[in-house]
């Protein structure tokens, strides 16, 4: 018999403000700890030296990390120019430098060729899996790896300022599977003045804000009490990106059931990825099929 799983059925989103020197997976742990919550999981991992919006589903809300991790997101960084590291981030050892400083009209200029469709090869320091590996392990073994280059949807690249001639910060806004360190080492490529990332922060994802986000000082503060559980968002927030329509009451048990049932829908589209609802409350993720929703993903009560 498998053993219960210990805490409590608790749903929703609590979004963190993640800061510098620890783990997405430990920020989990820590938030499923303090909500006593018995499924935890997050929707985009951060580097451990990056800070900012963590968003940390519980229970139900689980269901919905594809769409959080689908969604557009943005970052605020820090290049530093004249320095290449292993690492592609100032936690690296340098390995080439250079004395030419690009100036801002060059820099902006060379942004150009990082929006829209684009293809980024992954640093050799990532959790990229190489041959069933992580490649980050293959690469403090002191292995070099050809990495597939993979597409990335960039909305907007800006040069937001420029603290002296060494440092130029940068507004990204991207989809799914960027990687803000391979955007610095190939804008510093392009330049012909090497780069890494000197600091990094997610601002927002999806319809999460860091703003909004609570820190880990607080967690700990408010951890085992309904004053965390105030913070909490429902896991209705992350269909936020899905066209929504309405059950039926004969409608909720057929969809927990996983079988079709009628929903009320406007502005619908036959095929169209949707999610229902029963009285402002997820039942169900599916397929609008005129009239119906064909469910693939069902929420318990």
């Amino acid at each position: 018999m498998a053993r219960k799983r210990k805490g409590r059925d608790i749903s929703g989103w609590l979004v963190v403000d993640k800061p510098a020197g620890i783990t997405s997976t430990a920020v989990v742990n820590k938030v499923r700890w303090a909500m006593d919550a018995k499924k935890a999981g997050h929707a985009g991992t951060l580097d451990p030296e990056a800070t900012g919006v963590l968003a940390v589903a519980l229970g139900e809300a689980t269901k919905t990390v594809p769409y959080i991790t689908e969604a557009l997101k943005a970052y605020v960084f820090t290049v530093r120019l004249g320095q290449a590291t292993n690492t592609d981030d100032a936690e690296g050892q340098v390995i080439s430098e250079t004395d030419l400083r690009p100036d801002d009209d060059a820099i902006k200029a060379g942004l150009a060729a990082f929006i829209g469709d684009i293809m980024q090869v992954p640093p050799q320091f990532s959790a990229v899996k190489v041959d069933g590996e992580r490649a980050y392990k293959k690469a403090r073994d002191g292995e070099e790896m050809e990495l597939a280059a993979r597409s990335l949807w960039v909305e907007e690249l800006l040069l937001i300022d420029r603290p002296d001639a060494d440092h130029v910060v940068l507004e990204m806004t991207c989809g799914k599977g960027g990687y803000v360190r391979s955007i610095a080492r190939d804008l510093g490529e392009a330049l012909g003045c090497k780069a890494h990332v000197k600091s990094l922060r997610r601002i927002w994802s999806g319809p999460f804000q860091a703003s909004e986000g609570v820190t880990l000082d607080q967690v700990d503060a408010m951890a085992k009490t309904a004053d965390l559980d105030a913070y909490l968002q429902p896991l209705e927030t992350g269909l936020g990106d899905l066209p929504e329509v309405r059950c039926l009451a004969e409608s909720v048990a057929k969809l927990r059931n996983g079988n079709p049932a009628s929903v009320i829908a406007s502005d619908v589209e036959y095929g169209e990825e949707v999610w229902a609802s029963y009285d402002g409350k997820a039942i169900a993720v599916g397929t609008y099929r005129g009239g119906e929703i064909q469910p693939a993903r069902v929420f318990v009560a």
